[in-house]
């Protein structure tokens, strides 16, 4: 996308400009929509969007433009503008280009570029909705979109690092609405993978319409949770936001170069219960998650995080890693080329343990089942946090007993860690989206089912 004499002169020009480190973002990005409410399509978009992020290192000092031009004079000009305050006598040089080629692990049969699949979709979308629709009558609506996306990407750096990938993802996203007199609730579904549209080989249109109205109407006729201090067992997949958000951050160096993440000092502690272990896995294939390279070229990679309760390593970028003094993982991530990249989680998620969920359930006398969970909010730091159950049952003498309406899960991601006493078997993954100070990114959750000694609930109606 970029010719490569033309990056190798402007990372010249940025170290003779006293830089101690150059990179340049070459990005292309192509993207398609379709929206459908209430069985007509509401929205169709699609769109190209290219340009060139430039990156300088000052010491630890980051320096970062963009513009949509391969000019050079044009990217040297910027370059030039990002330096002019930190401008000094040359101390680095440039190593000569190599372009590295790899194997995607990661097959796509049916690129975004190649086919928009538009009736396809549409017709998915439809037949969902119809589903969600014959589940019951009290379903009032059906929102369903589908994105799908390609993401070119060329790296150029100081060191003489040369790579490109290419990125497909496909997303499928599903909420019913049902509604009784002056009550509403939702059921909502939105699985995702880094492939292209033969995704929908995967999907059952009919089963995820099921699916999102089943989850609204148990709600609908649900009864008040319970509050207080309590345990929960949260359930297996997106249970894992809780891990992503209230601890996975703190064990970006984006927070622990900083000491802002109650974790940085605490490398080989016992920070989680023994039967904790913790993984982000950028390897995984076709995750929705997963990239062959990270945002700054360096080969993804698996990356333990906690093992039998023991903090064992960080997730680290370039940066991150000139601070810490930790290797970086392959963690560098960015949405666009309108951001510079700093240490993101990829595929985040605990791995299953030997319990089985009907064990969980008999050990507890009183409780709750977090059976899906939903957003919230973290306090960056802490770990603070205050997530939303999307599906929740009541526990009484060991058996589940009946549905609940609202319930909050309170506490901190270090605490929670240690309150872990049980992990199951049923292991699995779901897609989302995280929001960093480097852009939104595609990341999967993940866990089985866990049981949490003591959290606070908050209820209500």
């Amino acid at each position: 996308m970029l010719n490569p004499a033309i990056a190798k002169s402007v990372i010249d020009h940025a170290l003779f400009l006293g830089a101690d480190f150059a990179e340049l973002f070459v990005e292309h990005h192509q993207s398609s929509s379709v929206e459908l409410i209430s069985g007509k399509v509401d929205k169709i978009n699609s769109g190209i969007d290219f340009g060139i992020g430039i990156r300088l290192f000052f010491g630890h000092k980051v320096l970062y433009g963009y513009t949509n031009s391969t000019e050079e004079e044009e990217l040297k000009r910027v370059t030039s503008l990002l330096a002019a305050k930190d401008k000094r006598e040359q101390i680095a040089q440039a190593g000569a280009l190599n372009l590295n080629r790899y194997n995607s692990k990661h097959q796509c049969k049916h690129p975004l570029t190649k086919d928009t699949n538009l009736e396809g979709k549409i017709a998915f979308l439809r037949h969902a909705n119809q589903a969600a629709r014959d589940e019951d009558e009290k379903i009032s609506q059906f929102i369903g979109r589908i994105l799908q996306r390609e993401q070119q990407v060329e790296i150029f750096n100081s060191t003489g690092l040369h790579i490109g990938d290419t990125r497909h993802y496909s997303r499928v996203a599903a909420t019913a609405i049902a509604q009784n007199g002056s009550e509403q609730s939702t059921g909502f579904e939105a699985p995702g993978a880094l492939t292209g549209w033969e995704f929908l080989d995967t999907l059952n249109a009919e089963q995820l319409g099921q699916d999102v109205a089943k989850q609204a109407m148990i709600k609908l006729f649900a009864e008040p949770c319970p509050s207080g201090e309590m345990p929960v067992i949260i359930g297996n997949g997106f249970g894992g936001v809780i891990f992503h958000e209230a601890c996975g951050h703190l064990l970006e160096t984006t927070s622990v170069a900083k000491k802002a993440s109650v974790f940085h000092d605490k490398m080989g502690e016992m920070i989680a219960n023994p039967v904790v272990n913790a993984v982000d896995d950028g390897t995984m294939s076709n995750e929705w998650g997963s990239i062959n390279i990270d945002d700054e070229g360096m080969e993804t990679q698996r990356t333990q995080l906690i093992k039998d309760g023991k903090l064992t390593s960080f997730m680290v970028d370039h940066m991150g890693s000139l601070k810490t003094g930790y290797a970086p993982t392959g963690s560098g991530r960015r949405e666009s080329y309108k951001y510079a990249p700093t240490s993101r989680m990829r595929n985040t998620f605990i791995e299953a343990g030997d319990s089985s969920l009907d064990d969980m359930v008999s050990s507890v006398e009183k409780g709750i089942y977090a059976k899906k969970m939903g957003g919230g909010s973290v306090q960056p730091g802490t770990g603070e946090f205050n997530f939303a159950v999307q599906e929740a049952y009541l526990i009484e003498n060991g058996k589940i007993t009946k549905p609940l309406k609202t319930a909050t899960l309170i506490s901190t991601g270090p605490k929670v860690l240690q309150e872990i006493s049980m992990v199951g078997q049923d292991f699995a993954l779901a897609a989302g989206m995280c929001g960093s100070v480097s852009g939104s990114v595609p990341t999967t959750v993940g866990q089985a089912a866990l049981k949490v000694d003591n959290i606070l609930v908050g209820g209500g109606n």
